[in-house]
């Protein structure tokens, strides 16, 4: 038996205590705050007791009109918090609140009824309530004058611009924003809403210090602290002016604050402390300048009780601020997190996206086995047969009745021998049938029609299940694409501002003079950076020089990718640097139309598709002239796209083949030969249909490389063969139309005649290459352009920077992020 301690039993149920206690207080405090509304009632009472300029009280009607659209449920607390704080100044405060709130209620009223009532009425409803009760009131009290009725106006335009900045102001502290960040305006107007609020303590002291300074440092503290100096002198400013109109004496608190807030602001990378010393030194500096010493001891109790305030101020208080102040490191979280949300969302809807196209593709592939049943094939042919023949023969019963097994199976005989033989006669139908049958010529013809409409619909079914299967093909092929693009927005990497700083100033340390450097992306072998400088007047020197010095600083090899001199009317130019691939190519064409036309229809496309992939493709279009460039040029153009989007090559190929065979009744189609060389690795894919054989010269060596698939465009569904090869630097790959191959055509061998002219060839410049091979081809014909020519050759080499990576004297390290999908 186990004892448990006394000691821990009466722990736990103090822990268990303090728990529920903790609670009780938690739904206490949201009952209070949400239900009673206890922010909006201590506002209220504040904002009625507030008065500027000695009598003017011009907060109270402004916060009732806009609290009539923004908390209608609460108002009749707002409306007594309002008038009970009015009379702890006078009751001629809180009449005037009360005449003032029933005028705006009535308009409010009134315009609800005709349903009119948008905030953009508060204001005018609001000047218009303020006017009138006060002119009220002094006609009343029998101070009607004309003193009494400017000053009246100018209560009624404090009013109305107060209820604009109210509008502005008063939702950010009572309802949840669906955006963290606050414009400048509408910091401006928060800080006067504050301000006025504080404006209703003037006047209360706690031992001789003052509830409104000790409230307005705090502001300024935690303002200071999470935006910097320029916020914490801004909210200094508008505090101390707003103060300062319901103390006159105290207009030197603008002065005060600005400076005190420009100071702890400017402390706010140490930690609270730090900021309350610069508020202490900030404050203590001014008031020894302008007071006394009984007023530099009041003011020091006041700052300290501010600092203390501040202290108490949990972390996350300070964070939930600065998210809402643009600039700052919390509001940069805050918008990358919305960032991150809006990231996940769409790449959960592209990736639902892409399952309903792969359910689509699994329901297309999903065979129907209904019709490849073969008795139930069967019993519908004999069923189709005896409909037309039997059906009405006398001697039905005697054959269908009565001799039913011995006639099925003569029948499915009959049947069976059509299929093998093709036809039915007298000599091959089984003899007991022929001895009991009247129709026999009419039952042999039926049998060879239904057997002709069975064929004709099965070769259709077959098309339809080819046609489908496409189908499901390609949905699954863009069901991959839409993943993979998921998977590139899910993709994760971490702020790049620190690296983009090195960089800055390693630059400049080498006496460049940068305007910018942006990182897009920063992974090893993909590294891609745009900078921009006053342009260097045509001496390149984005290649000769920074690319050079950011080789050193990244640590690869960086290569311009993409320059735009003079891109911006100040005399600035902007660069885009990225990683160097290992392989680099070179590429010569030469062509000729037949009979020296201008148009042929060869046509050739060499293609960047992203992440050091090359694509080179050729096509030759069926005959020649307009029609044959067209097809040609069609097929290239659609297959660029497909690539481009990221779709695999045999689904593209595949793709192209179906748009082309649908599209036109007419026999068209196009020949493609498709190279694709990744230039990091040299390794290269071949895909050929109905294309003429490609050579790879590597030095005396000649290599064919061939592939048996049909021409797109000719059938709905063709098998596409891919062929791999490792190239190697300096290698020359050859690729030509049946122009250039098929030329000699009293030639037996042709890939060896070619092969050994492709050897005699002793230059390795791809254009002199091309050029060699035209002219060879011409000259075998004695001048005479006989078919449409196009050759393409391309050398691979090892990728050399044009200049010698320079290196940064004490050149900082770059951490790369990691990055997450």
């Amino acid at each position: 038996m186990i004892m448990i301690p006394s000691e821990s039993v009466s722990t736990n149920k103090a822990a268990q205590s303090f728990h529920k206690a903790g609670a009780r207080l938690r739904d206490w405090m949201w009952v209070v705050s949400h239900q009673w509304s206890l922010l909006h009632v201590a506002m209220g009472f504040l904002l009625g007791r507030a008065v500027i300029l000695q009598e003017l009280s011009p907060f109270s009607i402004p916060f009732f009109t806009v609290m009539f659209f923004i908390k209608k449920n609460r108002l009749a607390l707002i409306a007594v918090s309002l008038i009970v704080g009015g009379a702890t100044q006078s009751i001629q405060i809180a009449g005037t609140n009360f005449f003032g709130i029933a005028l705006a209620l009535a308009m409010l009223g009134f315009m609800e009824h005709r349903k009119k009532s948008e905030i953009n009425y508060a204001p005018i409803i609001a000047f218009l309530a303020v006017l009138l009760s006060r002119m009220g009131a002094d006609y009343i009290t029998n101070q009607f004058s004309w003193y009494q009725l400017f000053m009246n106006g100018v209560d009624s335009v404090l009013g109305l611009i107060l209820t604009l900045i109210f509008v502005q102001a008063l939702p950010i502290v009572t309802s949840r924003r669906s955006r963290n960040q606050l414009k400048s305006e509408e910091i401006i107007c928060l800080i006067i809403l504050l301000a006025s609020v504080m404006t209703g303590t003037v006047g209360w002291l706690i031992q001789d210090v003052a509830v409104d300074n000790v409230l307005s440092r705090y502001l300024v503290l935690l303002f200071a602290a999470v935006g910097g100096g320029t916020v914490g002198s801004a909210v200094g400013v508008v505090t101390g002016l707003v103060l300062s109109l319901a103390n006159i004496d105290a207009v030197y608190q603008i002065s005060l604050l600005a400076f005190s807030g420009l100071l702890a602001g400017l402390l706010r990378e140490g930690n609270k402390l730090a900021v309350g010393i610069g508020l202490l030194i900030g404050s203590s500096i001014l008031t020894v300048y302008v007071g006394q010493q009984r007023e530099i001891m009041q003011s020091t109790f006041e700052t300290v009780s501010a600092i203390v305030m501040f202290f108490l101020t949990p972390r996350g208080v300070l964070n939930w601020i600065g998210s809402f102040i643009p600039g700052t490191e919390e509001n940069i979280d805050s918008q990358q997190q919305y960032l991150r949300r809006i990231r996940d969302v769409t790449a959960g809807k592209m990736n639902q996206f892409a399952k309903l196209f792969s359910q689509l593709s699994d329901t297309f592939n999903t065979q129907i086995g209904d019709h490849s049943d073969t008795e139930k094939k069967q019993d519908y042919f004999l069923s189709e047969v005896t409909r037309h023949t039997c059906q009405r023969c006398w001697k039905k019963d005697q054959c269908w009745e009565r001799q039913f097994d011995s006639t099925y199976q003569e029948m499915t005989e009959m049947m069976k021998t059509l299929e093998e033989e093709g036809e039915i006669t007298v000599y091959s139908a089984p003899k007991n049938w022929l001895k009991k049958c009247i129709k026999q010529e009419r039952v042999f013809q039926v049998i060879e029609q239904e057997y002709a409409r069975q064929q004709n619909q099965a070769d259709i079914n077959k098309q339809i299940a080819k046609s489908r299967l496409l189908v499901a093909d390609q949905l699954a092929g863009v069901s991959r694409v839409m993943q993979n693009f998921a998977s590139e927005v899910q993709k994760e990497g971490i702020h790049l501002h620190l690296q983009e700083e090195q960089i800055l100033s390693s630059l400049e340390s080498m006496g460049l003079s940068i305007r910018n450097v942006d990182i897009l992306n920063l992974e090893e072998g993909k590294v891609d950076i745009e900078i921009s400088q006053p342009s260097c007047n045509g001496r390149d020197e984005c290649v000769k020089v920074i690319a050079p010095l950011l080789s050193d600083i990244v640590g690869e090899k960086i290569t311009v990718k993409e320059k735009n001199c003079q891109a911006f009317a100040d005399g600035f130019c902007t660069m885009c640097l990225g990683s160097a691939q290992e392989f680099e190519i070179e590429t010569g064409v030469a062509g000729a139309a037949k009979g020296g036309q201008l148009l042929s229809g060869d046509c050739f496309k060499i293609m960047e598709l992203g992440n050091g992939k090359m694509a080179l493709a050729m096509s030759d279009g069926m005959g020649n002239g307009e029609r044959a460039y067209l097809e040609s040029s069609t097929t290239l153009d659609l297959l660029e796209k497909l690539l481009e989007s990221g779709m695999e090559e045999t689904l593209s190929i595949k793709s192209v083949n179906t748009v082309l065979s649908l599209r036109s009744p007419d026999e068209i189609y196009a020949t493609v030969d498709l190279a694709l060389v990744d230039l990091h690795t040299a390794k290269t894919k071949f895909i050929k249909t109905g294309s003429t054989p490609s050579f790879i010269k590597r030095g005396n060596e000649v290599i064919p490389l061939s592939a048996n698939n049909l021409p797109i465009g000719i059938i709905d569904d063709i098998d596409v063969d891919v062929v791999s090869c490792q190239l190697k630097p300096g290698d020359l790959l050859i690729m030509m139309t049946d122009g250039i191959y098929d030329a000699a055509r009293n030639v037996e061998n042709k890939n060896l005649w070619m092969k050994r002219k492709i050897a005699e060839i002793k230059t390795n410049d791809p254009q002199e290459i091309a050029d060699l091979l035209l002219e060879l081809v011409i000259r075998h014909h004695y001048g005479e352009i006989i078919d449409d020519m196009t050759v393409m050759v391309t050398r691979i080499d090892r990728y050399s920077p044009a200049w010698a990576t320079i290196p940064v004297p004490n050149a900082p390290s770059i951490n790369r992020p990691r990055y997450v999908s």
